[in-house]
C-alpha cells in the first residue's frame, strides 16, 4: 500500500522534475506577440497639431464668385460726359457768392436802417450812448466812402442793416460777431457802435423800435 502510493506520486512527479505542482504556470509572452492576432489601437500616443507656415496660405478661404446680373439684364453704361453729381454748396450766414459781389450797394441804403434804429432808441436810452453810436456810424460812412472797406465787409453790413430792418436780432448779430472774426481790421474802430445799437434795438417794445424812418 505505502509502496503503490509512492510509485504514484513519482509517476505524477515524472514531467515535471523543475517545478513543483504547486507553482504558478508560466506563459511564453513572445509567442502572443509574434501571432498574427489583431492589434490594439494606443488611444494616449499624443497628436501635435499641424504647423503652418507664415504665408497663411492653408487658412485662405477660398475666393467667393461675385453674382452675375441675371441673363438679358446688362449694367447701365457708364456715361464719361456726364460729371458725378455734386451736393449743392450752403453758404453759411455771412458768406457772399461771387454774383452777389458784382453789384455793390449804397451807403445810403446801408445806413439808412441803422440810423432808423438810432432814431428809435433816443427815445429811451441815454444820449450819451446815442451819441457815441452816432459818432462811430458816421466813421463807418467815412471809410466807406474813402475807399477803406472791402467789398465784403460792404455787402455783409448792407445784410446786416437788413436784418435789423426786420428785426431778425439774431441773424444780425451773428454778422455783426463775423465781421469781427474774418475782417477786424476794417471793423474795430466803428464796429462796437453796431454791436451796440443791435443790443439797444433789441431791448426796446416792440411799438418803440421802428427802424424805418430815419427822421422821426
Amino acid at each position: 500500500m505505502h509502496r503503490s502510493a509512492l510509485t504514484h506520486n513519482v509517476a505524477f512527479c515524472a514531467g515535471n522534475q523543475e517545478h513543483g505542482w504547486n507553482d504558478p504556470p508560466q506563459f511564453s509572452y513572445g509567442s502572443q506577440k509574434d501571432s498574427g492576432g489583431p492589434k490594439r489601437n494606443i488611444l494616449n500616443k499624443r497628436v501635435h497639431a499641424p504647423q503652418f507656415t507664415g504665408s497663411g496660405s492653408e487658412m485662405q478661404s477660398p475666393p467667393v464668385a461675385m453674382p452675375t446680373p441675371p441673363r438679358g439684364m446688362n449694367p447701365p453704361p457708364m456715361d464719361s460726359s456726364t460729371p458725378p453729381s455734386v451736393c449743392p454748396k450752403t453758404p453759411s450766414d455771412g458768406k457772399m457768392e461771387a454774383g452777389e459781389l458784382e453789384t455793390e450797394p449804397s451807403v445810403e441804403d446801408v445806413q439808412e436802417p441803422l440810423y432808423g434804429a438810432l432814431n428809435a432808441c433816443r427815445h429811451t436810452v441815454k444820449k450819451q450812448i446815442c451819441d457815441d453810436v452816432e459818432r462811430r456810424l458816421k466813421l463807418f460812412e467815412d471809410m466807406w466812402k474813402s475807399g477803406k472797406l472791402s467789398p465784403l465787409v460792404k455787402h455783409r453790413m448792407h445784410r446786416l442793416s437788413q436784418d435789423l430792418k426786420r428785426k431778425n436780432w439774431d441773424a444780425a448779430d451773428e454778422i455783426h460777431r463775423g465781421l469781427m472774426v474774418d475782417h477786424v481790421a476794417e471793423v474795430s474802430q466803428w464796429m462796437v457802435g453796431v454791436k451796440r445799437l443791435i443790443a439797444e434795438a433789441r431791448s426796446l417794445n416792440p411799438e418803440q423800435n421802428d427802424c424805418t424812418d430815419p427822421g422821426s
